[in-house]
């Protein structure tokens, strides 16, 4: 897996995302996890997947919320926004979704450094 995450093509990512269709959430999650790594919008459509399938463990729905908002691009936005908001979906899978968005923001951003609360706070003392 971490060799195959290593290479980093399009059929790597195609190599790791098959181990979505094994019967183990662990090892699914661990796929996930290692596409939250490795950054590649190849892997969004695989992970766009996973979130949406309410028959998949609440654990790897997790990981691929918060990989997408790593990966952040515009087309994850969306289906983020829509399983926070929906009554019916699991509250890990919920505020999964609400830490990705924050994710998302960030990398499209600019900014340095993620959750800067010191920056905040210097900011609020000197209003």
């Amino acid at each position: 897996m971490f060799a195959l995450r290593n290479i980093g093509t399009p059929a790597a990512v195609d190599a790791l995302a098959a181990g979505f269709s094994d019967d183990s959430a662990l090892f699914k999650h661990e796929i996930a996890f290692v596409f939250g790594q490795l950054l590649s919008a190849h892997a969004v459509p695989s992970l766009l997947k996973v979130l949406q399938n309410s028959q998949e463990s609440d654990m790897v729905r997790h990981e691929a919320a918060e990989a997408l908002g790593g990966i952040a691009t515009p087309e994850a936005l969306p289906y983020l926004k829509e399983w926070m908001q929906r009554p019916d979906a699991p509250r890990v899978v919920r505020e999964s979704c609400q830490v990705a968005i924050d994710m998302w923001e960030y990398e499209n951003s600019g900014e340095f450094q993620y959750a800067d609360g010191l920056e905040s706070s210097k900011q609020t003392v000197e209003v």
